[in-house]
């Protein structure tokens, strides 16, 4: 990684490492520290150290801070972090203790101090101080007995914090501000010293000579400081995950490592919510031109997350998604307000006067809300109540807390709303405090109660990827997932069929292009799958899926049923086999024509009805049937809002408050309910939805006489995106199960299409022109949305390969298009793939569902064929 910011041949000879508590904390990670020091010193650089106090000191010494008169929980606190310190010294072999002993009998004088009773501020620098104080008096001895000479240095002599303007007692002693800028002086002084040094982070002086902190974070603001003052070839944040991400990937498994991101997006994600680096420690960074990499510190071998200057023309993109909780929101409102001149000045007066600083700005006519950091502020309850005070001179105040502040982080934020219209509709249902876009244009924000965040982040990244906003396969700004990273070493999954059948698929494309290409193997195996899950008395195969005559023949060998939703298709299915018992056709028609009913009704399959009007005007069709209610449970499911077939804005089904009125309308008629049935959407991963279904039908299946069977419907996902998991059919089988012990009485159906059959299929196509406009490339194919609708229609997103190239590296980000005149005729979306020639054969996978089944001839352009290995 070329992170060097010199011109010429001038040497770059500083490098400065930062190393959190987790990383000073056990002797295998001073081993790391050593290695990783040994390594720049190898290369020619001298090297600044910067260290955290041992994981866990600084709460500690916080609670000797907060001990007030409670002498006996302050002599715990200090017990403890001697205890830490020895166990330390003895794992590190060190042979001197003069100068850490020194430390832990100051550590006595303070706790001993009277200022600890009242809690000076002064006082409670100096106490936390001494954490970063101890681990660096440590790790210079350990180094050195290394083989590594390194001289400890103090922090306080180099770093001096100026008081800001309206900068409360509290922030100026314990969140100090460092004006650090390039210094030829220090960095001459130091380098007469010697070539590396141990340094403390967190700590610096006041122009009085007085210890201050730089806020907790601080040990990365030190880091971008030395970095600044010595114009360092890089600053190195060590810690322990890979990086930033694009979420929180303990939240968010899926979440991927930002590669790179420039200072401002990076203050951005650190400010809105990122713990892995203090946005402090950008801004002297950035005046000063030094790129910062975030590095793991158990995988020195990953490439972490670079943070410098990169183009502002950059394709407008959400980076990150973050929250920060532990908000408070403070409301002001006041009909007086409207255009009174001086209103917000003596508002915000309140606030200079109790030292806060305010972060979000939202106004009405008559309201003002804003809220405050805890990050930033010292907000207590003390504090809040005489800042409420003082505004209720002028206004009406309401406090709103907790609440957390979710953001997007993104250059061009403004540009990409059109895209968001997902993750807006996920806010709808909520109640939304306040909404700020920043002049910036860097982000957006929402602020909601703190406890629906961690519901909320995941459910947001999803719907960023697939709306293309967060572009995940952008490999210039984003690495693998942290699952990704995480299964490291494990055995990579099966490969997919269709690259094992490469050959077979190009000899293939070079006789007939388009074309799908089914794996009947593939069919079977899916079916086996389902199959072996015993709880499930009878499956039926959704056949609008994929209607191919010998996907239909191998499904039936493997004991599958069929389900129908229109006349045309259960004709078709009984001319393919006519040896079908028509009691294993279920049809399930949507606003079908009377004709249609009546000719299932004739043929004797099993039909099922999900209005009313069938009941009302065509009752004397169905004296002494049988028959089978789609009911709607209210809510839709699925990956994108057309495939979702339940809630009151969906066409199928009978409403619940209905269904009283269906069961007279067919007793009237004399006919039998003998099923219930419900599908509430497509593409569902999670096996608890079938839970929810099956346990809501089977209540109500309850209240009626004659029910036999209860069918859960389908939507059994397929993974597409690589950081979408596979449905747990083991999972699937457990919570189906729970429900039918439960109910033992009603038969259990399904009806997956699908899944049976997505992976199967291929669509294999010729690309026939590439064209760059500005900073758009597209590679154009002979298949276009008269082939492959559900790209256009559901924002689907599939797998897309150069099949010639399958080996070559991505060269740039493409966009895969046909040759229909709609601008919605594109394949793929943002995709990185090798340079492609006219000539080339593209393959777009999970093609087998909804492909061939939803072509058509618009602009007179024949679909692609069929194929079946």
């Amino acid at each position: 990684m070329n992170v060097s910011n010199r011109t010429g041949a001038e040497p770059a000879p500083w490098v400065v490492i930062k190393f959190g508590g987790t990383s000073v904390s056990t002797r295998p990670r001073w081993e790391n520290i050593a290695r990783i020091a040994a390594a720049h010193r190898v290369q020619g650089r001298k090297v600044l150290i910067v260290v955290s106090a041992l994981s866990g000191v600084t709460d500690l010494l916080k609670r000797i801070a907060e001990s007030g008169s409670d002498e006996l929980a302050a002599r715990g606190a200090q017990a403890e972090i001697l205890r830490r310190h020895e166990a330390m010294l003895g794992e590190l072999q060190a042979t001197s203790r003069e100068t850490i002993d020194a430390l832990f009998a100051q550590l006595d004088r303070l706790v001993a101090d009277p200022g600890r009773v009242s809690g000076a501020l002064e006082w409670q620098a100096q106490v936390f101080a001494l954490g970063e104080l101890m681990s660096s008096t440590l790790g210079a001895a350990f180094l050195g007995a290394q083989g590594l000479p390194t001289q400890w240095l103090d922090a306080r002599e180099h770093l001096v914090a100026q008081p800001l303007a309206n900068q409360s007692a509290w922030s100026r002693m314990l969140s100090a501000t460092v004006p650090a800028a390039p210094d030829a002086g220090f960095e001459r002084a130091l380098a007469a010293r010697g070539e590396a040094f141990i340094t403390q982070g967190f700590i610096a002086r006041d122009p009085e000579g007085r210890t201050v902190l730089l806020g907790r974070g601080g040990s990365d603001t030190s880091a971008g400081c030395f970095g600044a003052m010595l114009r360092a070839q890089c600053v190195e944040i060590w810690t322990d995950v890979p990086g930033m991400f694009s979420a929180n990937p303990r939240l968010v498994p899926g979440a991927r490592l930002l590669a790179q991101l420039d200072y401002q997006e990076a203050q951005e994600i650190a400010t809105t919510g990122a713990k892995v680096l203090h946005p402090r420690s950008l801004g002297p960074l950035r005046r000063a031109g030094v790129p910062l990499v975030i590095k793991d510190t158990n995988r020195p071998q990953l490439a972490g997350t670079l943070i410098r200057a990169v183009a502002s023309d950059a394709a407008p993109c959400v980076k990150a998604i973050s929250a920060r909780k532990g908000v408070t929101l403070i409301s002001m409102e006041t009909v007086g307000m409207w255009q009174q001149v001086g209103f917000l000045a003596d508002v915000f007066a309140a606030f200079k006067h109790h030292g806060l600083s305010v972060d979000l700005i939202g106004s009405a006519e008559t309201n003002v809300t804003v809220s405050l950091d805890p990050s930033e502020n010292l907000v207590n309850s003390d504090v809040l109540s005489a800042l409420a005070a003082d505004l209720a001179k002028v206004c009406r105040v309401k406090v709103i807390a907790p609440c957390a502040a979710i953001t997007l982080v993104g250059r061009g934020m403004r540009s990409l709303l059109h895209r968001l219209s997902g993750v807006l509709a996920e806010f709808g249902a909520l109640d939304v405090h306040l909404i700020s876009q920043s002049s910036n244009n860097l982000n957006l924000t929402f602020v909601v109660d703190e406890s629906l965040a961690d519901d909320l982040i995941p459910r947001l990244h999803a719907l960023l990827i697939r709306a293309d906003a967060l572009r995940a396969e952008d490999g210039a700004i984003f690495g693998p997932s942290w699952r990704e990273l995480e299964a490291a070493g494990a055995p990579p999954p099966p490969a997919a069929w269709w690259r094992e059948q490469r050959a077979a698929l190009l000899d293939l494309a070079a006789q007939q292009s388009p074309r799908y290409v089914y794996d009947l193997a593939t069919v079977r195996e899916k079916a086996r799958a389902l199959r072996a899950l015993g709880c499930v008395d009878r499956w039926h195969y959704a056949l609008k899926a994929n209607a191919h005559p010998a996907i239909l023949r191998a499904l039936h060998e493997e004991g599958f049923a069929f389900e129908c939703v229109s006349l045309a298709e259960v004709e078709a299915l009984r001319a393919i086999l006519p040896t079908l018992a028509p009691e294993r056709i279920l049809f399930t028609p949507n606003f079908a024509p009377r004709g249609e009913y009546v000719a299932a009704l004739e043929a004797g399959v099993r039909v099922t009805f999900d209005a009313l009007h069938p009941l009302r005007h065509w009752g004397e069709l169905l004296r002494d049937r049988e028959i089978h209610l789609r009911v709607d449970l209210g809510v839709g499911r699925g990956h994108h809002d057309k495939v979702k077939t339940g809630g009151a804005t969906s066409k199928f089904g009978v409403s619940l408050d209905e269904v009283e009125e269906f069961r007279a309308l067919a007793r009237h008629a004399g006919a039998r309910i003998v099923g219930l049935h419900a599908h509430l959407g497509s593409g569902i991963l999670d096996a608890d939805h079938w839970r929810s279904v099956y346990a809501q039908l089977a209540s109500l299946a309850e209240s009626f006489t004659h029910i036999e069977s209860i069918d859960v419907g389908g939507g059994l996902g397929v993974p597409a995106r690589p950081d979408e998991q596979p449905l747990n059919l083991a999972a699937l089988g457990r919570v189906l199960d729970e429900v039918k012990q439960a109910y033992p009485q009603f038969a259990l159906w399904m009806e997956p299409g699908r899944f049976l059959v997505a992976e199967a299929g291929v669509l294999l196509a010729r690309v026939t022109q590439t064209k760059r406009k500005g900073h758009v490339h597209y590679v154009g194919i002979d298949a276009g949305m008269n082939s492959l609708l559900r790209p256009a229609l559901y924002d689907a997103w599939h797998e897309i390969v150069n099949l010639d190239r399958l080996d070559e590296a991505p060269a740039q980000m493409v966009q895969v298009v046909g040759p229909i005149c709609e601008s919605g005729d594109v394949l793929g979306s943002n995709r990185r793939l090798p340079e492609c020639r006219e000539g080339d054969v593209i393959l777009i996978a999970q093609a087998g569902a909804y492909g061939a089944a939803m072509a058509s001839r618009y602009n007179l352009r024949e679909p692609a064929s069929e194929i079946v290995l």
